[in-house]
């Protein structure tokens, strides 16, 4: 998977899956909420990443209260991107399969100028405080 953002600030947020407690009580809505301080700050569009098939990303997002094209729902597919770049969960154990892991990325005009991924369940490096820092 390719994805590409000339003359753009895109910023990627991945959860290991849609509806799941902490990305759907804790990781997400904050950054529906504060969309527009991300726009002050330059940010494009905010990507949010979940290997979920598309269907379950849209009506998620929806479900969610997200509006217009500012946060897009994005299904990675077997969390294929999220395992290219060395990012996937395997949660195979638990019945879930190969997920892609919490992290944040901020791409500055197909620049990668800020990624990192949670240590551990808790959202610090991935949330909004820590991308709006980043910005």
């Amino acid at each position: 998977m390719l994805l590409e953002f000339p003359n753009k600030k895109i910023v990627i947020v991945s959860v290991p899956g849609a509806f799941t407690p902490t990305c759907t009580a804790n990781h997400i809505p904050p950054y529906i909420e504060r969309i527009e301080e991300l726009k002050k700050k330059g940010v494009d569009k905010v990507l949010v990443l979940s290997a979920n098939d598309p269907f379950v990303q849209s009506a998620w997002g929806k479900a969610l209260g997200a509006k217009g094209n500012d946060i897009i729902f994005v299904s990675d597919g077997n969390a294929a991107f999220s395992t290219s770049i060395g990012q996937s969960l395997d949660l195979s154990k638990n019945g879930f399969g190969v997920r892609s892991a919490r992290y944040a990325m901020i791409v500055d005009n197909n620049k990668v100028v800020y990624n990192e991924q949670e240590p551990g369940s808790e959202v610090t490096v991935s949330g909004i405080d820590a991308v709006l820092k980043n910005l």
